[in-house]
Order: C-alpha cells, then sequence, then structure tokens
C-alpha cells in the first residue's frame, strides 16, 4: 500500500476571498483539528470565514446549497467553500453511503454551479487514520481541504477575467 502523498501544499492566492465552511460536528476532536488545519490556511489567504454545522456529513451538501441561495439573494456571494467532516466505516454499508453520496453531492455542487469547493470530509477505517489525517502536524486534511479551494477561487477569478 501506497504512502501518504507528499507533494506541495500550495494553494492559489484567494487573498481576501469570501468563504464558508460547512463542517459536519459527528465526531468533535476529529472536526476540530480539521477545523484547525482549514483555519489556518484560510488566515494565511487573508480569506474572510463564515461557518456553518451540520450533524454529519451527509447534510453537507444540502447545507451548501441554502448558504450560498441565500448569500447569493443578500448580494453577499461565497467565493468559495469548505466542507468538513469524517465518516468512519462501521459494521453496516451506512459508510458507503455517506461517503459516496456526500462526495456526489459536493461535486455536483460544485460543476453544477461553477463553485468551487474544497472537499475535506474524510473517509477512514478507524479513529486512528482520522487522527492522522485531520491534525495539522500530520496529514493536516483540513487545510488541504482550504487549499484546493482557494486554488479553484483563484483559477475561476483568473479565467474570469479574460
Amino acid at each position: 500500500m501506497a504512502g501518504a502523498r507528499q507533494g506541495k501544499r500550495e494553494s492559489g492566492n484567494g487573498k481576501g476571498a469570501r468563504i464558508l465552511i460547512v463542517e459536519a460536528r459527528f465526531y468533535e476532536e476529529i472536526a476540530d483539528a480539521l477545523l484547525a488545519g482549514a483555519m489556518r490556511a484560510l488566515n494565511e489567504a487573508k480569506a474572510s470565514v463564515d461557518r456553518v454545522s451540520m450533524p454529519g456529513s451527509l447534510e453537507i451538501p444540502p447545507a451548501i446549497a441554502i448558504a450560498v441561495d441565500a448569500a447569493r439573494r443578500k448580494r453577499r456571494p461565497y467565493d468559495g467553500v469548505v466542507a468538513l467532516g469524517c465518516v468512519i466505516r462501521g459494521e453496516t454499508i451506512h459508510f458507503e453511503i455517506v461517503s459516496q453520496q456526500s462526495a456526489r453531492g459536493l461535486m455536483e455542487l460544485s460543476v453544477a454551479r461553477g463553485l468551487p469547493i474544497g472537499n475535506g470530509i474524510i473517509t477512514v477505517e478507524n479513529e486512528a487514520q482520522a487522527f492522522a489525517r485531520a491534525r495539522m502536524d500530520e496529514q493536516d486534511k483540513g487545510g488541504d481541504a482550504a487549499r484546493a479551494a482557494l486554488a479553484l477561487v483563484a483559477l475561476k477569478q483568473r479565467l474570469g477575467r479574460r
């Protein structure tokens, strides 16, 4: 089995971007670790951040749609979104449903709406893997999701100027 990718962790500029974080709080400590990484990356980019918490990862895509629509109606649209959550395999097929459907929902929203979304919903076998992926001093998947969203925001801004 291959080890974790150790590529560069650069994002697009995204400076001053308005970013929405939608996080699942089902696993509180893991959620805190993912959020810490995302906030560090967004603060470094000097992005402004709003945050919405949901009970679980399946609620993230509809929460994004609701929040993005509300922000547009108020003429304060978000430039991008960071989705944060954790799905740990259990003894039933619920893991497959939640992991696949949350990812599908995020991809559909992103492509259909041209909405930059960084997917930081981690899917793991156990709690130890979750913490290893979530902690900033380890794999920092929250930070990676924020940097991915910022890179997409920067791409959209760059191509939109042409």
